[in-house]
């Protein structure tokens, strides 16, 4: 695990927020279970030559350790072998039996260690939490509707070997039945911060949002962060730990991350408490990365996080769509559908979207699923500017569509709105749900300054909508005179 870019939460706009859905109450998972895993790690690099590393002793004494716990528990585990750099890797994979087999929810945290060290912090304090709240659903019994699976990673420290591995190996069928994934990479730092991985990109930096779906995992996560009073903070996808290989083939994930060798700001210290000025973990990737390099109130947080996301997804009644648009296909939506539009340029249409870029990506030729989304004027042209929104604003709306009586009911859609720095205020992307009433989904204004397109995820609660038939209408507006506007919309769906 290396150090990832950390910003701060920035909310995408005044949207309503979608309630969790209907689980069970997650357990307090034990610290000291946690930390007796910890020590059995410890004792088995001692015994090896001081590390747990990929093509070492330690590594498969560690890997046995950790099937052994879950076999006792009833779990089907399977030692997967691979080869790398001439020695053979393992990942442990440990199914619970029941849930639906086409709904796979997977929790992964990887297990060697770098040569130099005995790795307890990276990354044995995610392999002990995952695997005592493995334990846990065990102890408990537990009836999950999603089906469950644990996995610890062999040779992450070489580049995500074992994880790219169990992917790349994976039948067409049995990935598209991974609905979610959850990565626990460094969760016990000494120094510690309190990351999560951001799912929608409302951060807006690096790369873009994870795949349909992360957003979720990451609201779940942070909701059981605010529920002890813990301010958390985004950190990015940015391929660096065993989430990559999944969200590269388009599974949603999410998890957290206390810190590597990236240094506390003093912002940081104010939120979180340690030392400014210092990294997240001193001992990373050192000899010294110890039993003694683990912040046990941290370790503890995650732990009972992962608890949380586990029994909250897992048990989760699965929605049911109520309406979904891909923009494959012509469903009925209708451009300029009050007939006062102003734009001359960039009208909103359907299609497959080709990419412009001026100081950056604008129009992006890249949609979330499929083909074609919603974009303002698709074709190119010879210059950025030749086919973006001008003259004012370019409209768009939904066909009818009838709501059920009876909710909770939940709009998600994907979006992005990019500038140049010649835009203002003035400029902006609106999405509305128009019913008996109108609510503001997203309101996102334009400003001075250079604005790159990324997609990111937007979610509103419809509830007040119950047995209404709405329409979802879509602005877009050059408000600003000769400013450099495009918008993108894709993958709107309503769930109950």
């Amino acid at each position: 695990m290396r150090s990832v870019i950390v910003a701060a939460v920035v909310a995408l706009a005044p949207t309503l927020t979608a309630p969790a859905a209907r689980a069970a109450a997650p357990p307090d998972i034990p610290l000291a279970g946690v930390k007796a895993h910890l020590s059995q790690l410890q004792s088995i690099a001692t015994a090896n030559g001081g590390n747990r590393a990929h093509g070492r002793p330690g590594y498969l004494a560690s890997a046995d350790y950790v099937r052994s716990r879950l076999d006792a528990a009833g779990y089907t585990t399977t030692l997967q072998s691979f080869t790398y750099n001439g020695a053979t890797g393992y990942n442990v994979i440990a199914d619970w039996p029941g849930g639906d087999p086409d709904d796979v929810l997977m929790v992964g945290a990887h297990l060697d260690s770098v040569t130099a060290g005995p790795g307890i912090n990276d990354n044995g304090s995610g392999s002990a939490a995952i695997l005592e709240t493995a334990l846990e659903v065990s102890r408990q019994a537990l009836q999950p509707t999603k089906h469950l699976r644990f996995a610890w990673w062999g040779a992450e420290e070489l580049g995500l070997r074992g994880s790219q591995f169990y992917v790349s190996n994976l039948p067409a069928a049995d990935r598209t039945r991974i609905k979610g994934y959850l990565n626990f990479d460094m969760v016990g730092s000494p120094n510690a911060g309190y990351f999560v991985y951001d799912g929608d990109n409302s951060d807006g930096t690096g790369a873009g949002p994870g795949p349909a779906g992360s957003a979720q995992i990451e609201r779940t996560i942070q909701d059981y962060f605010t529920s002890i009073g813990v301010a958390t903070r985004g950190t990015d996808f940015d391929g660096r730990s065993d989430y990559g290989p999944f969200i590269a083939v388009g599974i949603p994930a999410g998890g957290t991350f206390t810190g590597a060798e990236g240094v506390k700001t003093a912002a940081q210290a104010t939120l979180w408490g340690g030392t400014s000025g210092q990294a997240f973990d001193v001992c990373y990737h050192r000899a010294c990365d110890t039993t003694a390099n683990i912040n046990d109130t941290a370790l503890d947080r995650n732990a009972d996080a992962i608890a949380y996301a586990v029994w909250t997804l897992g048990t989760a009644v699965p929605p049911v769509t109520v309406y979904s648009e891909t923009f494959e296909t012509a469903t009925g939506w209708t451009v300029n559908p009050a007939g006062t539009d102003t734009a001359t340029l960039g009208l909103w249409e359907r299609g497959d979207p080709e990419a412009t870029a001026s100081s950056g990506a604008k129009q992006l030729g890249t949609t979330v699923s499929g083909t074609n989304d919603l974009v303002t004027g698709r074709l190119a042209g010879s210059a950025a500017g030749d086919h973006d929104v001008d003259g004012g604003v370019t409209s768009i709306q939904s066909p009818p569509i009838t709501l059920p009586s009876a909710g909770p009911l939940n709009l998600s859609l994907s979006w992005y709105l990019a500038h140049g720095s010649n835009s203002s205020s003035a400029d902006y992307l609106r999405i509305r749900v128009v019913g008996s009433s109108t609510a503001t989904v997203l309101n996102q204004a334009g400003a001075a300054t250079n604005r790159n397109g990324a997609w990111a995820t937007a979610t509103a609660n419809l509830d007040a909508f119950a047995g209404q038939t709405v329409r979802i209408l879509i602005d877009a507006a050059d408000a600003s005179g000769a400013s450099l506007v495009e918008a993108g919309v894709d993958d709107v769906k309503i769930t109950r």
